[in-house]
This record gives structure tokens, sequence and C-alpha cells, in this order.
């Protein structure tokens, strides 16, 4: 692992040091390191101009590292696209779903990743296709895609197909097709299950919906999924994890289980279980 790629929000004062610290290891490692443009931008002071500066991260390159919060990692998943570059999550934000490793244990955490103490894991992307050209040329998404009501006060009619065969008319204020994992996000706010990571499924997630025996459901992730929306105001939104973008009622979506996949650096010790409890506060008895 020679050729790194850092990406990251404007590091905080108190967050310098750490920057510093990965900086220094991978020198000392014999590492190139390489800065996003957005990255060198937000911290043009700390970087300085001895480091490559890249607009997207191609297959040269061995890794990146994503330094923020989950924000910052699913930005770095977009700097990645295809090329399936692993991405080492480092905290510097608050929840750290994606960017499990905190920044107070980098030291250790790169003394474990030079050492070779870590997996990558593959994790499955949605693929959004429609009769317009959407996101840039990016429609993918690792957490949820999401239909959603925009500017009314009023509920969205969707019709949802799978494999062509019609489910169901879902009115509601949206709906999302959520990943394994996005179903720690958004998904899991509106009451969908948790899934474990590597589970080959989908889950398709109602917002508010109007009839409350309509539950989420899941899906096996061979599935394509179509959708046909209906608004009062002749459009809705649509938004792939932290992106969105307005369209217009005749515009038809598919969903699908995207080519390629995102790859995350997992160092030892460091698993899905141990996240869940750890951020979602299970075992622990608030009585004490």
């Amino acid at each position: 692992m020679k050729n790194i790629a850092l990406h990251g929000l404007a590091i905080g004062e108190d967050s310098k040091k750490y920057v510093d610290q990965i900086i220094d290891r991978l020198t000392n490692e014999g590492c190139t390191i390489s800065v996003t443009k957005e990255f060198l931008e937000r911290n043009s002071e700390l970087l300085g101009e001895k480091h490559n500066v890249v607009e997207e991260v191609d297959s040269s390159f061995d890794a990146v590292f994503s330094l923020g919060g989950d924000g910052t990692f699913l930005e770095s998943l977009l700097k990645v696209g295809k090329s399936e570059v692993p991405i080492l999550g480092v905290n510097m934000g608050r929840l750290g779903f994606l960017a499990s490793i905190a920044k107070e244990f980098i030291k250790e955490s790169l003394f474990l990743l030079f050492k070779g103490s870590y997996t990558i894991e593959k994790r499955s992307l949605l693929s959004l296709e429609s009769n317009t050209d959407l996101f840039d040329g990016k429609p993918y998404a690792l957490n949820e895609c999401a239909i959603l009501r925009k500017d009314t006060s009023s509920m969205i009619m969707i019709k949802c197909y799978i494999n062509g065969d019609y489910l169901n008319t879902y009115w509601a204020d949206g709906l999302m097709v959520a990943t394994p994992t996005g179903s720690t996000g958004y998904s899991l706010s509106c009451g969908g299950p948790l899934m474990m990571p590597d589970a080959k499924d989908f889950v398709i997630t109602p917002v508010s919906p109007h009839n409350l025996n309509v539950r989420p459901l899941i899906v096996s992730d061979d599935s394509e999924l179509t959708f046909k929306i209906e608004t009062r105001n002749r459009s809705f939104l649509v938004s792939l994890d932290s992106r969105s973008e307005t369209i217009e009622n005749d515009v038809e979506l598919k969903i699908s289980k995207a080519s390629f996949n995102a790859k995350i650096i997992r160092i030892e010790g460091n698993n899905f279980p141990d996240t869940i409890r750890n951020k979602l506060g299970w075992g622990f008895d608030k009585r004490n």
C-alpha cells in the first residue's frame, strides 16, 4: 500500500494534529501522498503545496483515506467511482458508521494497517436509471435512493413494480430503497430493519405512509425496481445519499444493484456488531 489519496472536510484546530500523524506515518512508510482538490482548498494552510493534487481517484491508487464523518466518506466514494479503490474512514465528525476509526486511535490503526491486520469489505451499491440524465453521470448510492415530496404538504403517489410485476401504490411523504449499509441510516429512522452488511438484499421503506399497515419490505438485491410517481405540483425530489435533484412527474425511475462495489478497509478488531453496539447504545443498562 504505497499510493494513497487523502480526502476530507475542513479540519478543525483540535483535529489538525491527527492529520499530521497520518501524513507523518505515510511518509515514514515511503508512501506517495496525493490530496483531492477539495481537501486542499478546505485546508490549504495545513497541507501546503507539497502533495500531488487529483480531481478523481483512479485504479492507480491503493487506498483513499476519508478524513471526516460519514458524509465525507460518501464524498470519497464519489471520487473513487467505478475504480473500486478501498476507502479507510477516519471519524473526525460525529456518529461515524462508515468512518469507523476514531481519530484518537489513528496511530494504532495505521500500525495494524501496515502490519496487514485488516480486511476489505465489499458493500453493494444502488444504481439509478431514468429516461433523463441525472446526478452528473454518477447515479449510484451506497446508502439509499429516496423519492420524496417537494414544495407541497400533500402526499405523493408512488407506483412500485418488482421485475415488472406490480407491487403496491404508496401514498406517503416518500419512499426509499436502502442497501444493507444504508439500513443504519435514513431507513432505520423510518422504521426499517437493520441488515448485516453482507446481506444480499435491499429494503423498500416508506416515509410516513398514509396506510399504517404498509411496512418496510426486504427484497433480493438482484431485483429491478421500477417507480412511477404522481404529485400535485408535477415535481418531486430524488436523492442519492447526500445528493438530490428535482424531477418532473413524467420521469420513470429504475433502481437495481450496481455493477461495481464500494470497498471499505476494516481494521482488525473493528467490526459491524461492535459498531452498532457502540453507536446505537445496544447492551447498555441505562438504569445505572
